[in-house]
């Protein structure tokens, strides 16, 4: 019984590590075509643009470990079926039922590796790209980050640089203010203090300044500065949070919080990663369920394309989710951990019938 265990796990391993060859093959290749097309009109060597690709796949790779489990499981029980092997587990008492309890058992300790090690890897290769990356964008010159000091800008506008201090956000507008104007050498020419800055576009309306020029100050009702920013681009430049670890998820949540900003995005991660094994698991056990009720069907094809479509529904029903609790249409929770639920009482449904097969 253990040899024949000990073959199902190691079978069950090596088509995953083949699915994911594959798949960080395809991923690689994409990747690479695209900074290719980036670095078109930018002097780079290929091997800088092999570099970033190998830099970016493995946070994309994260992203579609899903399928990779769900196309390694059907891979699993094709080697199975071609060789009529389930057949000989059966007689020799592991049923249906038991090789898809191991399996499932192998997938919960790849995704807590995935979840542990893979992610954190990626997430820090990912962090590593985006800042050598930004160094070829426009968007290089300007910054925004948020610590515990608070929300910190740097703006280039009209050949003067803006660094800009905020304590707290609230919608539209930055409170407690205090902006520094240097000229290109980095001259201070002024300093600018407020309690509350108007920024729901790219004309800034700080109301009630109080000006600092060479031991000057100077207070007035209002006064208009351009700016590259608003409110809307300060929250898109926050939402690749693939680039963060666990611990800098919930550092970067505990800073969004001291300044009143928005956790909602930063909640879904923080969900999608804990539930992210139980996912994994879940895919397992549904491909497994899927291949063992369709071995009426000879072809392989068949068999595989049942598996992707139900995976590309889940898919789309997971993004649908996702997209209504970080726009706040319902619970982040909520939204996590419905799609996961779906899976649960589809596997109920169809569980059943594995033994009869």
């Amino acid at each position: 019984m253990k040899t024949y265990i000990k073959f199902l796990i190691s079978t069950y391993i090596r088509s995953f590590l083949y699915v994911v060859l594959i798949i960080f093959s395809l991923v690689f290749i994409i990747n690479f075509l695209t900074e290719l097309d980036f670095f078109k009109n930018i002097d780079v060597s290929v091997l800088f643009t092999i570099y970033l690709s190998l830099l970016n796949s493995p946070s994309m790779i994260f992203e579609i470990f899903p399928f990779i489990f769900l196309i390694s499981t059907q891979l699993f029980y094709i080697k199975l079926f071609h060789n009529n092997e389930i057949q000989v587990f059966k007689y020799s008492g592991l049923k249906n039922s038991k090789i898809l309890i191991i399996i499932s058992l192998v997938s919960l300790l790849l995704g807590l590796g995935i979840i542990s090690l893979f992610y954190n890897t990626s997430s820090n290769l990912k962090n590593f790209y985006l800042e050598i990356k930004s160094n070829y964008t426009t968007d290089g010159k300007y910054l925004a980050v948020i610590n515990k000091n608070g929300l910190w800008i740097r703006d280039v506008m009209d050949e003067k640089i803006y660094i800009v201090n905020a304590s707290a956000v609230e919608e539209n507008y930055l409170i407690d203010s205090f902006i520094t104007e240097f000229d290109t050498e980095y001259t201070v020419i002024r300093n600018i203090k407020s309690r509350k800055i108007d920024i729901s576009s790219n004309q800034w309306i700080i109301s009630k300044p109080e000006i600092f020029t060479q031991n000057v100050s100077e207070k007035k009702d209002e006064i208009i500065i351009k700016s590259n920013f608003n409110y809307k681009r300060i929250q898109s430049l926050f939402s690749n949070l693939s680039s963060l670890s666990f611990l800098e998820l919930f550092e970067l949540k505990k800073n969004y919080e001291l300044l009143n900003y928005s956790t909602t995005d930063i909640n879904v991660q923080i969900h999608k990663l804990i539930s992210y094994p139980l996912y994994l698991i879940l895919m397992t056990i549904f491909s497994g369920i899927i291949m063992l009720n369709s071995k009426k069907y000879k072809s392989s094809t068949l068999k595989i394309s049942a598996g992707l479509f139900a995976c590309v529904i889940i898919y789309y029903l997971n993004n649908l989710f996702n997209v209504l609790g970080t726009t706040e249409r319902i619970n982040h929770i909520v939204a996590v951990w419905i799609p996961l639920l779906f899976l649960v009482f589809a596997i109920l449904i169809l569980v059943r019938k594995i033994n009869e097969k």
